[in-house]
């Protein structure tokens, strides 16, 4: 008998009974074999194929290889089905809900919730300068919105430019991509104008947006007009209406940029890599400007 070959059962006077024993089960003889690799199963081990039967071990390696195989972005989401728009739609319901708060049930929530950075509100300091218990302004100030028309303009270019992005990064990459443009437009006002600032507003987040949907379309060797007049257009607006923080504006288009190049361009066989390095250096820009801003604050 050759090793490769199946155990054969033995009787009591030593002839084999010409049947092998499953693989899974040595006890139990069986007349059918794997489609794939050959060897013996039994009834309980068989899994029906398009070809026969197939055993558990084959089978479990056949999805392993599909969902190793699965087709990805460039930014290394999953491709699926449906609008691919969920933390889109969470993130323009959360600043509706804010709005809701702020608009019609207390307006001080606005002063609250405002990326303060010791300015005057009723007659006391509020702000991140005032302390470390008040550093959550950096991610609130995002939610908050002052009128009707400010949270309209950026929920509709949320809903724009949204979509798009969280297919191609995938949800959580989206996520810190939002997240982490808007508190760099901040610290980047806070940078600046650390001392007497109140600001409120996701456009710091929007225009991290435009900055990676511009990498998005570069990568993908997509006409850049569209975007770059889009881009221009909101520009000149930033620099040229009143009551517009131009620095937050800046902030995130930058970080935006950085962070959409590093997870759209980064190599498939180092994809983690660099995409965790893009996001550390994003908060590690964050953090300095935060430090740097602190220091120039007088007294």
């Amino acid at each position: 008998m050759h090793p490769e070959e199946p155990v054969r059962p033995t009787s009591a006077d030593g002839r084999g009974s010409g049947l092998p024993r499953c693989a899974r089960h040595p006890e139990r003889e069986t007349g059918v074999s794997c489609a794939r690799c050959g060897q013996p199963v039994c009834p309980e081990c068989m899994v029906p194929a398009s070809v026969g039967f197939q055993c558990p071990d084959c089978v479990r390696g056949e999805a392993g290889q599909q969902a190793r195989q699965q087709p990805r972005t460039t930014a290394g989401a999953l491709l699926t089905l449906g609008d691919g728009a969920l933390v889109t739609k969470v993130l323009i319901g959360v600043n509706l809900l804010v709005f809701l708060l702020t608009e019609y049930v207390d307006g001080v929530w606005q002063f609250r919730l405002g990326m303060g950075s010791g300015a005057d509100a009723f007659g006391t300091r509020i702000g991140v300068a005032e302390g470390p218990g008040q550093w959550y302004r950096l991610v609130s100030g995002m939610f908050v919105h002052a009128g009707v028309m400010h949270i309209l303009m950026n929920m509709f270019s949320l809903w724009v430019l949204g979509p798009q992005l969280e297919r191609v990064l995938g949800r959580w990459r989206f996520l810190a991509l939002y997240l982490l443009s808007g508190v760099a437009g901040n610290a980047f006002g806070y940078l600046l104008d650390g001392a007497d600032m109140f600001s409120v507003g996701a456009s710091g987040a929007i225009f991290g947006l435009l900055g990676a949907t511009a990498v998005l379309f570069r990568a993908n060797r997509v006409p850049m007009q569209p975007v770059i007049a889009l881009l221009v257009v909101n520009l000149v607006l930033t620099f040229t209406l009143n009551n517009i923080d131009w620095r937050a504006h800046l902030g995130g288009l930058v970080a935006g940029v950085a962070i959409g190049a590093g997870m759209m361009s980064a190599p498939r066989e180092r994809r983690n890599l660099v995409q965790g390095l893009a996001l550390a250096g994003a908060v590690a820009a964050i953090l300095l400007m935060l430090l740097i801003g602190t220091a120039r604050l007088p007294g």
